[in-house]
């Protein structure tokens, strides 16, 4: 099993281009690249809108590009992306076809796109049935993800689009232009309230299981922590994992574990990160 992650979190503290190369160092095969600054959106305005950020640019495709390159340069590619959100505005779909293009650009094969969490499967399906033409044209998968809500009056997560190995894989039965894959969130499928859980969803999913957010959570925050750092039962998810023949990377999204670090001592941080995610990787060998 390769190992990515999440650049997003790296490039907070020293940009993308610096992050790719620590990723790089510290011994990653892949970087997932975190496209969120493509849009920004409006709550007030209910409207999507281009991001302060080079992929809100005019030249979006020059700077996935220019990462695709540092990465080569480096000895790593990019395995997959993370589009902008929220889905449920029309304003951010736009993006959602640019993410779909850098995916491309930057040679990544899967484009994981949120659904709309509070849509049905056949809601959800008509944004997926837009897109998935414009991605085969491009040579990348689409896949969606388990999300959640939060209920306050119980004070842990509830259902949302894809949550259950039901609704995940109705989602997936729903559309209609092409295949849609599965990426599973380990963690959201650990939370409180999920009604599930990682190693039931991945039995559930099968061969429609494309790729993985890998972190950590005390089993009721959504707390993107370092893998092996909390409650979740890892041992239980890579036998899971195996017991499908789960073919993919292992991606962290343990991004909230960078925030202790600056850019003094953040490839510190990003090596943890490597250690985790190759101990993991580690288990689904032996096991």
């Amino acid at each position: 099993m390769k190992i990515s992650t999440e650049i997003g979190s790296i490039s907070r503290i020293v940009g993308e281009e610096r992050a790719v190369e620590l990723v790089a160092k510290a011994g990653f095969d892949a970087w997932d690249f975190s496209m969120f600054k493509m849009a920004r959106y409006n709550w007030s305005e209910h409207i999507a809108e281009d991001g302060d950020h080079p992929l809100g640019s005019a030249d979006y495709l020059k700077f996935a590009r220019r990462l695709r390159q540092i990465g080569l340069d480096n000895g790593i590619h990019c395995n997959q992306s993370h589009a902008p959100f929220p889905t449920f505005s029309p304003s951010m779909h736009k993006y959602l076809f640019r993410a779909i293009e850098c995916t491309a650009e930057a040679g990544g094969d899967v484009c994981v796109i949120h659904p709309a969490n509070d849509f049905t499967p056949e809601q959800n399906a008509e944004m997926y049935d837009r897109l998935l033409p414009f991605a085969k044209d491009h040579g990348v998968r689409i896949a969606t993800e388990n999300m959640w809500n939060w209920d306050r009056e119980k004070n842990h997560s509830s259902f949302a689009a894809c949550a259950t190995p039901d609704s995940f894989n109705a989602h997936l039965d729903a559309v209609t232009a092409g295949n849609l894959w599965a990426c599973l969130d380990i963690g959201h499928s650990e939370m409180l309230g999920s009604d599930t859980s990682a190693p039931e969803m991945i039995r559930a999913l099968g061969d429609r299981l494309a790729a993985l957010h890998v972190h950590d959570n005390d089993k009721r925050n959504d707390s993107h922590q370092i893998p092996f750092s909390m409650n979740i039962d890892f041992d239980a998810v890579i036998r899971a994992l195996k017991d499908i023949g789960y073919k993919g990377y292992c991606t962290l999204e343990a991004d909230s574990y960078l925030n202790k670090f600056n850019a003094d001592n953040v490839f510190d941080g990003v090596r943890d990160l490597a250690v985790a995610a190759g101990r993991f990787a580690d288990m689904y060998k032996k096991m």
